[in-house]
């Protein structure tokens, strides 16, 4: 399942909910929650940050491999580069108001889900997450 959202300011519920209804998504509640939470925080970054102003695309899409029952969500934008997986992982042990703004999301997805790759193609962020799937 694919689709081009453009432009993206102000779309990431249609965003969000358009990949969760895709008929890849599981039907097991407690890795849809862990699916939705990943999902929310990368399609809000692209949104918020990958575009000055949210004037641009975004094209999600999802494909589940039934032999090794894999989920792939992937995310393609043309905005400004960035590699979220080059950044810091936050430092858990302090208390909250202890630590640096920022990076605690995308180190939510590294623990939720199975795998997490950045590439930069053809002038094109390229962020796939997966998921092993469980029926």
């Amino acid at each position: 399942m694919k689709k081009r959202f453009n432009p993206i300011k102000d779309k990431s519920s249609e965003i969000i909910n358009y990949l969760m209804a895709s008929p890849d998504m599981p039907d097991d509640e407690a890795l849809r929650f862990k699916l939705r939470l990943s999902i929310e925080e990368v399609v809000e970054n692209v949104v918020r940050y990958a575009y000055d102003g949210g004037i641009g695309w975004l094209e999600v899409s999802t494909q589940l491999d039934n032999d090794s029952l894999v989920l792939t969500v992937e995310l393609r934008d043309a905005g400004v580069p960035f590699n979220p997986l080059e950044q810091p992982d936050p430092d858990t042990t302090l208390a909250a108001e202890e630590r640096e703004v920022g990076g605690l999301g995308i180190y939510l997805c590294k623990q939720l889900m199975d795998s997490i790759s950045y590439r930069y193609e053809n002038g094109n962020n390229v962020l796939t997450m997966t998921k092993m799937i469980w029926k």
